[in-house]
């Protein structure tokens, strides 16, 4: 498949605020049904073995006006919330038989009341993990969550979810992360091959399409990407961070890359990187996917750090990992858990002699040029203060 191609079908499902590969999804085969999470993680695993298709909900983007929605949120926090029930509202998530929120912030928490309260009529969870990583305490905590979870959907199928039927899924996504980590290397390695904004186009379609066809649109893509030869430019490589939940409008992302910065590793749509290993086949599936995520899932501000840890550690060794020149901290407007982190790792950086700027965006950001002009200045301050 051409480059092009893959690119412009990626672009497809991004501007589909109607969602009609669910509807045609559901409509293929009577009797499917399709589960909305949110950003930022859930076990996509347990929705798949039930037969189910996991639906990324991230919001209306700058796509959709918001009317209704602002009814329902004050205009102190950050949009999301209000575009989603927006979606929600007006016809938009109809297809879906049911929703997830993730355990990210208050924001996501009460939204999930609010969707209890218009939609009691659908499966509706409030996913919460454990903050103490002891197994035995949040170990025990954390299968119960999954087993309750798996108990719903299986409900909701009609039938049970087998070991079996987990350990499938999980072997599948397994792989899809596997080869995500793949693109992000090669990206790493040779970000003029692997423009961020695709990269982004191209991890939306995932957050849609059944795991199978997403792991081999992937690898379409990297192979169509070595077969196109694009200009190397003198830009500088940076590290985004922040952009963990409510997602960067796409014009950001290629502001971002027009200002001359090469992004080399950035913290947005984690459902897809959260666990940074193979979850183990063999065994207990639920007690394997608890395991992953004590011992094996990657650090942001949304999840609980033990005191004991260095706070930043993570940052500091992707801006090393990845041979990058600095850090570009963006983080939508009114976003606590961002937010509020900002300042510690902005310690680590400037401790460790590494240049960063930072900014503020929400969903529907519509004027760039301001981001273009600040991500410029910060890449030629870069190259001004290195080759001096």
């Amino acid at each position: 498949m051409a480059l092009d191609n893959i690119i412009e079908r990626c672009q497809d499902l991004y501007d589909d605020l109607r969602f009609s590969y669910v509807k045609e999804w559901k409509a293929a085969q009577p009797g499917r049904h399709a589960i909305g999470y949110m950003p930022v993680y859930v076990p996509r695993e347990l929705i798949h073995a039930a037969g189910m298709l996991p639906v990324g909900i991230l919001g209306g983007g700058d796509q959709l006006d918001v009317i209704h929605g602002d009814a329902y949120y004050q205009s102190y926090i950050c949009r999301i919330p209000r575009s989603t029930i927006e979606l929600a509202l007006t016809g938009r998530l109809d297809d879906l038989d049911g929703m997830l929120f993730p355990s990210t912030c208050d924001v996501i928490r009460n939204l999930s009341g609010m969707w209890q309260l218009k939609f009691g009529d659908k499966l509706i969870r409030y996913f919460d993990v454990p903050q103490d990583f002891d197994p035995a305490v949040g170990g025990k905590y954390y299968v119960y969550e999954l087993q309750s979870l798996r108990d719903e959907l299986a409900q909701l199928a009609g039938r049970p979810i087998t070991d079996d039927d987990l350990r499938q899924s999980i072997a599948l996504y397994n792989e899809n992360r596997a080869v995500i980590s793949e693109l992000y290397a090669y990206r790493s390695r040779e970000p003029w091959q692997v423009l961020t904004h695709e990269l982004y186009l191209l991890l939306r379609a995932g957050m849609i399409l059944p795991v199978d066809e997403h792991t081999q649109l992937l690898r379409d893509y990297m192979v169509a990407a070595r077969n196109t030869k694009r200009p190397v430019r003198d830009n500088c490589r940076v590290v985004m961070n922040g952009l963990f939940c409510e997602q960067p409008p796409l014009g950001l992302l290629k502001s971002i890359e027009l200002a001359g910065c090469y992004v080399v590793d950035d913290d947005f749509l984690l459902v897809a990187r959260w666990l940074l290993d193979d979850v183990p086949l063999a065994g207990d599936p639920l007690q394997n996917l608890c395991d992953a995520f004590l011992t094996r899932s990657l650090e942001t501000s949304c999840k609980f750090v033990p005191q004991q840890k260095d706070k930043g550690a993570y940052l500091l060794a992707s801006v090393r990992d990845n041979h990058a020149e600095g850090v570009i901290f963006a983080a939508p407007s009114f976003c606590d858990p961002a937010l509020l982190d900002r300042p510690m790792l902005q310690r680590v950086l400037t401790e460790n002699n590494i240049p960063y700027t930072a900014f503020k965006y929400s969903e529907n950001s519509g004027q760039m040029q301001p981001i273009r002009e600040q991500a410029g200045t910060f890449a030629d301050s870069i190259k001004l203060w290195s080759a001096a």
